[in-house]
């Protein structure tokens, strides 16, 4: 489907009404949603920027109609019997057979440890920086990924063919374009471009406004 990012700016979709008075987790079940996710990617069989590619690849119809969380569960499901984790007959309820992963097991007593530790994307790479801060750029005017038809990748299609200016420089970060479908971390400069509001939609309600983004190198050119 039309990856989730790519939304910014589409016509049809209301606005974004924040809920001040909402919940962490409005139903019991959305922390327990959160909890089986983090515990099933602690089994290391996939990383960040395939579980999101997972939802990515969900159907236009499920996903429009499914809820935040039951995208990541659905997600998830994929991601379980993709990997082998589990085989379609358990996911639906069949007896569950012993795992050679069992010992990776993420227990209660590891999971304070586990969540402060994070699990940081920023890498060592031979590849230069190009830009500095105050550089402006023109990201490339096709955002789809280079490497994999119709794969992840973190440029926004509202944002591709835009010019902004390089506002922080992250160092070096692995390239979801490479990372979400096992092909290495590839990593490469990242920044933080700011683009105005008026360089990415014909008519935006606030023209003023800025939008800042993360980007890697690859998706990015000097302005001529």
């Amino acid at each position: 489907m039309t990856r989730p990012h790519d939304m910014g700016g589409r016509f049809g979709d209301g606005p974004v009404l924040p809920d001040q008075d909402a919940h962490v987790f409005e139903k019991d079940w959305h922390a327990r949603a959160l909890a089986v996710t983090l515990a099933s990617g602690s089994l290391g069989q996939w990383n960040i920027d395939i579980s999101r590619h997972a939802r990515e690849r969900l159907s236009p119809k499920d996903y429009a109609r499914f809820s935040y969380y039951e995208k990541w569960m659905a997600g998830l499901a994929d991601l379980l019997v993709e990997r082998g984790v589990v085989t379609p007959d358990e996911m639906a309820g069949g007896t569950p057979t012993s795992s050679p992963l069992a010992a990776r097991m993420l227990k209660a007593e590891r999971v304070p440890a586990v969540l402060a530790s994070g699990g940081p994307a920023d890498r060592p790479s031979d590849v230069s920086a190009l830009f500095s801060v105050g550089d402006w750029i023109v990201t490339r005017k096709i955002a789809a990924n280079r490497l994999v038809e119709g794969g992840h990748t973190r440029l926004p299609r509202y944002a591709a063919g835009a010019r902004g200016q390089i506002l922080r420089y992250h160092g070096t970060h692995v390239l979801p374009d490479s990372a979400a479908h096992g092909l290495g971390d590839a990593a490469e400069p990242l920044y933080a471009v700011v683009f105005p509001a008026t360089e990415l939609w014909a008519h935006p309600e606030y023209p003023a406004d800025e939008v800042v983004l993360d980007l890697w190198q690859s998706y990015l050119k000097a302005v001529e």
